[in-house]
């Protein structure tokens, strides 16, 4: 019989060698035994900094949106900045206090109320919390018939209720020079508080309070506000804003 080379080595292995030979294999299982275990926490700390990672984005994800839904006011029209306009100075104040809140800016300028309702389905393909309502002070200036004024903002108002029942709503106020005369002027202006009760929904007073008709707080249009007018603004919007975060 043909007996293998590697069984003849076996045979001249001397009974210490084999010995010495069965620590060393005893010693490197434990070796990598040791360094599997060590590499385990790598492992663990890995997972939970992808978990904190991924809880940071939901907590991101999850913050409630404000909608300013508006004209040229909202969208700072004549402002080097737009962060400047009382929306951006109302999500300062929010970071500021720690709210979980995010304020979308979402103005036109020039929007009208038929404007709005041709474009508030675009704008509700996200759920609001809040919904600030803006507009109706382009009507004014052009003398578009109040009848028609009144009802556009209602179906603005009624799409926001029908999509999201739960969403909070705010209806701006607004007032206009008596360039058309009182009676237009008058009901103009009573359009908005008539709104809010009706629709039971939260109503600014006059969004301009303080700012409309004071020359250093507007530019040289003598409609659009400044800085600091919008600074004022954002305060007439926060008095009624606060409440319902």
């Amino acid at each position: 019989m043909h007996t293998s080379k590697n069984s003849h080595l076996i045979g001249i292995i001397s009974p210490k060698a084999t010995k010495i030979f069965l620590k060393f294999c005893y010693f490197s299982i434990l070796l990598c035994f040791l360094s599997c275990k060590s590499e385990t926490p790598n492992k663990t700390q890995t997972n939970t900094e992808s978990t904190t990672s991924q809880v940071d984005t939901n907590k991101t994800e999850a913050k409630k949106r404000i909608v300013v839904f508006g004209d040229s006011l909202t969208a700072g029209y004549g402002l080097d900045d737009v962060n400047n306009a009382f929306p951006g100075v109302i999500q300062k104040t929010i970071d500021s206090l720690g709210l979980d809140y995010e304020v979308v800016n979402s103005g036109v300028s020039g929007e009208t109320t038929a404007g709005g309702k041709n474009r508030i389905d675009w704008i509700l393909s996200e759920e609001p919390s809040i919904f600030i309502l803006e507009l109706g002070g382009n009507d004014g200036l052009r003398g578009v018939p109040l009848k028609e004024t009144r009802a556009n903002l209602q179906t603005i108002i009624d799409r926001v209720k029908t999509k999201y029942p739960e969403c909070k709503i705010v209806l701006a106020g607004m007032q206009i020079p008596p360039n058309l005369g009182q009676d237009y002027t008058t009901e103009f202006r009573d359009i908005f508080p008539e709104l809010a009760k009706k629709n039971d929904v939260t109503l600014i007073p006059f969004l301009l309070e303080n700012v409309g008709g004071i020359k250093s707080l507007n530019q040289p249009d003598g409609i659009h506000p400044t800085k600091e007018g919008h600074f004022i603004l954002a305060q007439n919007v926060w008095t009624v804003l606060e409440p319902l975060l």
